[in-house]
């Protein structure tokens, strides 16, 4: 640990500064990008942060505190924490209002878990094979969309299940019912779908591939590969035809066509830099790429925070506003677009300071 800790220090003196000149040049924009708003302090979290998702109406934030074993219910309103749910290593989760039920995903278990989202009682509970992960809400028929299984890939090797090819989206319905799996080949990790349209693009990084199905059928239409991207996040710009994948290792966004499949140009960001969230706000034509700079090619030490904005002139180009530091291994977090705000989750950091959920509002 100390190895990594004086490591960390020197890479943050090569790396910050460069980061700091490029916040010092004008933006495109005459006015800022983000402004920060706050932060909401994690006062018992420990270690890696995943993902969240937003109660809208009740202005409640549920953050997944991965290796904390917990599920963060975070009262906006009030600016803390209101309540713990103990789960086996949360990675994402989703609130449905219509039912008032809460999703959360566990990898450490496979499990989905259903909550009553008033009381916390659990309501429900889906067994899948392993490692259930990202998940996404299907407005328009209902559905709930979760990752799971598959071998793990990381930086190039694998981490876990080797050969396993289980790998899918589970389909459920409100109650949890498993209706239907797509076939993902290693283990999924980011997924998009269209608002419009009927079809899913879901990230597979141990094959190098994008799985696009048919929402409809739940059958698989194509696979598009990408043999330099090792894919992890993902964002869609529906309007444009243009689906945004991060790439692991060679620190650039790849913009694929969605009619195509065929890649139409990669988007440079910080160097050294490892993303696990990213999201298009198409009111702004912004893409807004959370990452957190490289100190070991694992999740074992944080490293520094960082958001890459960039705007999107037309689909075929791409421009970079700003770059902000944010929070210790902010490489997770939500944009609500409804409230034009970006939160960002931040780890304890070695000094002892408390893990925390960064708020900045875009502007």
């Amino acid at each position: 640990m100390r190895i990594g800790l004086a490591f960390a220090a020197a890479l943050q003196l090569l790396v910050l500064p460069g980061l700091a000149e490029a916040q010092d040049k004008p933006p495109v924009e005459t006015t800022p990008v983000l402004i920060f708003a706050g932060s909401v302090p994690l006062d018992k979290v420990v270690g890696r942060m995943d993902h969240m998702s937003v109660d809208l109406k009740g202005q409640r934030l549920f953050s997944a505190a991965y290796d904390n074993h917990t599920l963060e219910v975070i009262d906006l309103k009030a600016s803390k924490v209101v309540k713990e749910i103990e789960l086996n290593e949360p990675q994402n989760s989703s609130y449905f209002p219509s039912v008032n039920r809460l999703f959360v995903s566990s990898s450490g278990d496979g499990t989905v878990k259903i909550f009553d989202a008033t009381t916390f009682a659990l309501v429900n509970m889906l067994q899948l094979s392993s490692d259930a992960d990202n998940m996404r809400f299907d407005v328009r028929r209902n559905h709930v969309l979760v990752d799971y299984g598959g071998e793990k890939f990381l930086y190039g090797k694998v981490l876990g299940r080797a050969g396993e090819k289980d790998g899918a989206v589970a389909v459920l319905d409100l109650d949890g019912k498993n209706l239907a799996h797509i076939p993902t080949g290693g283990h999924p990790e980011a997924l998009q779908l269209e608002q419009t349209g009927h079809r899913i693009f879901i990230n597979s990084p141990d094959n190098h591939y994008i799985v696009v199905a048919d929402l409809d059928t739940n059958k698989v239409l194509a696979r598009w590969t990408n043999p330099k991207c090792e894919n992890y996040p993902m964002a869609l710009d529906e309007a444009h035809r243009r689906v945004f994948v991060f790439c692991r290792g060679a620190s650039v966004v790849s913009v694929v066509d969605t009619e195509t499949g065929m890649q139409v140009t990669t988007i440079p960001v910080t160097p050294l830099s490892s993303s696990d969230d990213i999201y298009f706000d198409p009111t702004k034509n912004r893409l807004y790429i959370l990452s957190r700079i490289l100190i070991d090619k694992d999740f074992s030490v944080g490293g520094p925070g960082i958001v890459d904005v960039i705007h999107e002139k037309d689909p075929n180009h791409y421009e970079k506003l700003a770059t902000y530091t944010t929070g210790f291994g902010g490489q997770t977090g939500l944009f609500v677009p409804e409230w034009q705000k970006l939160f960002v989750a931040a780890r304890r950091q070695p000094t002892g300071q408390s893990a925390e959920i960064l708020i900045y509002d875009a502007k």
